[in-house]
């Protein structure tokens, strides 16, 4: 179940971060990019290289404080953040 799992490396000006993605999915893990605060989103699929080039998935991110569903555990606050993410394309950068 695990190895359709994919990982993106989080780019910041053109080179790679510490943060490390993953999901099924590059909009799974650009929800998770979201959620910690990052807006613009640029993921470099790891393990996808076609003449010597990456393939780097870019998202524009957003996260907004929600009410949490009545129903909720009692450890969970009382405002949750709802993460957003659009798509704005795939570019392919050389390594």
């Amino acid at each position: 179940m695990t190895e359709d799992v994919g990982y993106y490396v989080l780019m910041q000006g053109g080179k790679d971060t510490e943060h490390v993605f993953s999901g099924k999915q590059p909009r799974r893990a650009a929800l998770k990019a979201a959620t910690r605060g990052f807006t613009e989103i640029k993921l470099r699929e790891r393990g996808v290289r076609r003449n010597g080039k990456c393939k780097v998935h870019v998202f524009r991110g957003s996260v907004e404080e929600v009410d949490a569903p009545a129903n909720r555990p009692a450890w969970l606050p009382a405002k949750v953040k709802k993460p957003k993410v659009k798509k704005s394309g795939i570019e392919w950068v050389k390594v």
